[in-house]
């Protein structure tokens, strides 16, 4: 009975040393994340350039109106001129085309919001009677078969000569905006 009672001790000491070594607290691990940006038949928006200065690539929107578009028609120009203001109707559309259930379709929300170095205005339909806007962020209805065009202000008073870069962050929620 000795003999046992002490074996189990034994292991019981065996289980203790070892357990209290097996105690991880840090674990470093390198992994790789690849994600692809593909057409997708249940998209909620379409995003459709219009102009030349508006183009897709690698599943973005660019708006470029630089001398390295490659889009940039052969009588453009290098940019746009100081203490000037531009306005680009239609750059680009915004459509739930692609959107049906059951076929029924629905409307979206969509909020188009515009930051960075200097003063650029969005607006959607026409620059002399607009649906929303101008202003850095908009908010405006799509319905089903109805895309809305998005227009462009771009006012260069005081600017110096340079290259500008502006971040624009485009938003569609489900249902009609309200």
């Amino acid at each position: 009975m000795n003999k046992l009672i002490g074996l189990a001790l034994l292991l019981i000491g065996m289980v203790l040393a070892v357990g209290a070594g097996a105690n991880f607290r840090y674990y470093e691990a390198e992994r790789d994340i690849t994600v692809a940006i593909v057409a997708d038949d249940n998209e909620l928006i379409d995003l459709t350039p219009i102009q030349p200065y508006a183009r897709l690539s690698g599943g973005k929107l660019y708006i470029d109106i630089g001398q390295y578009n490659p889009n940039r028609p052969a009588w453009g120009g290098t940019g746009l001129s100081p203490n000037t203001t531009y306005v680009f109707e239609e750059m680009f559309e915004v459509s739930n085309d692609l959107w049906e259930n059951n076929k029924t379709a629905y409307p979206i929300c969509v909020t188009i919001s515009v930051a960075g170095a200097y003063d650029v205005e969005i607006f959607a339909g026409d620059y002399d009677a607009p649906t929303a806007g101008p202003s850095d962020s908009i908010t405006f209805t799509v319905n089903h078969g109805s895309p809305v065009k998005i227009g462009f202000i771009f006012d260069n008073t005081n600017m110096s000569l340079g290259s500008y870069q502006t971040q624009m962050n485009i938003e569609a929620v489900a249902g009609a905006c309200p």
